[in-house]
């Protein structure tokens, strides 16, 4: 196949400049670069510090980088050097999109604030990402995960779940914020198409949050008076549920479901507790009854339940270790798939969770290296051999490439 006629993604043509560290920002242009985006990664010599988090094959590309930054080239500015930001400025000019998550007082002290950027780039969608709203006095705090799970609910609804106080074992503020950044910036795109113009899109990290965790949270308090929190996935017996020789995940939902599994195991007498009357009814003492369900589901093996719960038409599924669904692919089901990398070698590459059926899948271009691409983008923007030389021993720009 030629090149003209591989499919790249239904956002191919369209150019990002990443201007983000760790994993909000990084992991929103990367879901932008998965659908066919051509992301320039600007970094310090140092490189993201993404790089580095969660150990990995190589200095610069831990496992979470392999994944977080594919599909991306990377540049090597310093940016607090004059000629350093006029090449970002260059490179902003001729692109689609900004995302950053530097915080408003970096980005106006370096020049690059939304007037600014809007004045050169009129075209430009300029999504700034940070904890809190610009608008607000908190605005230049520094807001990492553990400090937005904090303050939007996420250690507390652990504690009304499972009697313990502690954050959700995995970056989810900035992940939700990531999904958030990459769906503003594809509206504003849209927008664009009508309008000519760019616009800024501001996706606070806190607001994205919170605003997840109360689709089903907000519950009662909808009306104010009211207690949140959403009873049925709060509930300390909801599960997954000891086997007689494992775990199991089995959500009897349907009035139809409680009634073919508790005529299956002989308990017909249960359907005629009050709280079994319809949904709403096991909703408000859903501890009752998971707490039955719970105690029932001893009584088979985790193998004996997949069946009878398949046979049943009840949603049902054994509960394997992390590192089986890692190792095993009737556990992961494709969304794992081995990859080679130039300079790693063989590693697990995450699919993107989105099939397209006449613009193509993109096939991943591998993570690079610490401003590995400076030289070929300097190039792009017209930069000569000798400017490059002398950007490069003026400290102005890093490479490997450069030396």
């Amino acid at each position: 196949m030629d090149d003209a006629a591989e499919p790249r993604g239904p956002l191919a043509g369209i150019k990002i400049v990443e201007l983000a560290t760790v994993i909000m920002g990084p992991f929103g242009s990367q879901l932008l670069g998965d659908l066919g985006a051509d992301i320039v990664k600007v970094e310090t010599g140092v490189g993201d510090g993404s790089r580095m988090m969660g150990g990995g094959p190589h200095p610069e590309l831990s496992g979470i980088a392999l994944n977080l930054h594919r599909n991306k080239r990377s540049i090597g500015l310093d940016l607090k050097a004059p000629r350093g930001r006029e090449i970002l400025l260059a490179l902003l000019a001729r692109s689609d999109v900004l995302i950053t998550n530097l915080r408003p007082g970096p980005l106006g002290r370096l020049g690059l604030d939304y007037d600014a950027v809007h004045a050169l780039a009129p075209r430009l969608v300029y999504c700034q990402a940070q904890g809190f709203r610009t608008s607000s006095h908190e605005a230049d705090l520094p807001a990492y995960d553990d400090i937005i799970q904090a303050l939007t609910g996420f250690p507390q609804l652990n504690e009304m779940g499972f009697g313990a106080t502690h954050f959700v074992p995995s970056t989810v503020a900035d992940k939700i914020a990531g999904m958030f950044i990459a769906q503003g910036v594809l509206a504003a795109l849209v927008a664009r198409a009508t309008t000519g113009e760019g616009q800024r899109v501001e996706v606070p990290m806190f607001d994205a949050a919170l605003a997840f965790n109360l689709v089903e949270h907000l519950s009662r308090a909808a009306v104010p008076g009211e207690p949140p929190g959403y009873n049925r996935v709060l509930s300390r017996h909801r599960g997954p549920h000891r086997t007689a020789d494992g775990w199991v995940a089995m959500l009897p939902y349907t009035d139809a479901h409680w009634a073919a599994l508790f005529r299956a195991v002989g308990e017909d007498q249960l359907l005629e507790q009050p709280w079994f009357a319809d949904h709403r009814s096991r909703l408000v003492h859903a501890d009752e009854v998971y707490g039955l369900l719970a105690s029932i589901i001893t009584r088979k093996t985790t193998a004996e339940w997949v069946e009878l719960g398949t046979a049943l038409g009840i949603p049902v599924s054994p509960v394997p270790p992390l590192a089986e669904i890692v190792d095993d692919e009737a556990h992961h089901r494709g969304v794992l798939r081995e990859a080679e990398h130039p300079v790693v070698g063989r590693f697990r590459s995450i699919a993107a969770p989105l099939v397209f059926s006449t613009s193509g899948q993109r096939p991943f271009d591998p993570a690079p290296l610490v401003a590995q691409h400076t030289a070929e983008i300097l190039a792009e923007l017209g930069y000569a051999e000798a400017d490059v030389a002398d950007l490069t021993a003026a400290g102005v720009v890093a490479g490997p490439a450069l030396g």
